[in-house]
């Protein structure tokens, strides 16, 4: 999927305003505001503004991939792998917070089945590279095997994303990073095998 720089720009604005004002206050002409142009400039870059959201949501897809890819390409341990992957999402969401409404808004599943679609593929990317790095763990010895990789993974995305809630809703008041190796150390010593 190649993205033009104004598109990306347009996106970046647009995860902005729904951070800001939310999905209704995500209007063309907030956005042209917000861009410095007008409406009809707008749809040279896109057909609408369920496109727009679709292309921030793939974007975001293709960027979290490639990401966690190279972030645990490297790493031996099971363990390291998911620090290091927490670590790379609590980074890109400290410096990208416009993005966090795109993914973690309930707001946005009801919006269309398109949009609907694009975020459940986020999600399915997320499972999927967790499930491998606990699968790998549960072989290994280091994760408890009394539960399957498939509900490990549910429990570790549900605390990723309460953690995430609870940033957003304090007004990003607290170390995104530091609470969330502490959640993290925690999540290890509930699966640490007995």
């Amino acid at each position: 999927m190649e993205i033009k720089q104004r598109q990306l720009e347009i996106i970046e604005a647009a995860g902005e305003i729904l951070t800001q004002l939310g999905l209704a206050g995500l209007t063309t002409k907030n956005l042209a505001a917000k861009m410095g142009f007008s409406e009809s400039a707008l749809y040279r870059h896109f057909k609408s503004k369920e496109e727009i959201v679709i292309t921030m949501l793939k974007y975001l897809a293709i960027d979290i991939n490639t990401r966690i890819e190279n972030t645990i390409s490297d790493i031996e341990s099971p363990q390291e792998k998911l620090k290091a992957l927490f670590n790379s999402q609590f980074a890109f969401f400290k410096q990208n917070p416009h993005f966090m409404i795109a993914i973690f808004s309930d707001g946005l599943l009801e919006a269309s089945k398109e949009i609907n679609k694009a975020i459940t593929n986020i999600m399915a990317i997320t499972k999927m590279h967790l499930m491998q790095i606990i699968r790998e763990g549960q072989k290994q010895k280091q994760f408890n095997n009394d539960l399957p990789p498939e509900d490990l993974t549910h429990i570790i995305m549900g605390s990723f994303r309460l953690h995430m809630v609870q940033w957003r809703l304090s007004g990003y008041a607290f170390d995104l990073k530091v609470k969330g190796n502490k959640l993290m150390s925690n999540l290890f010593t509930l699966m640490s095998p007995k």
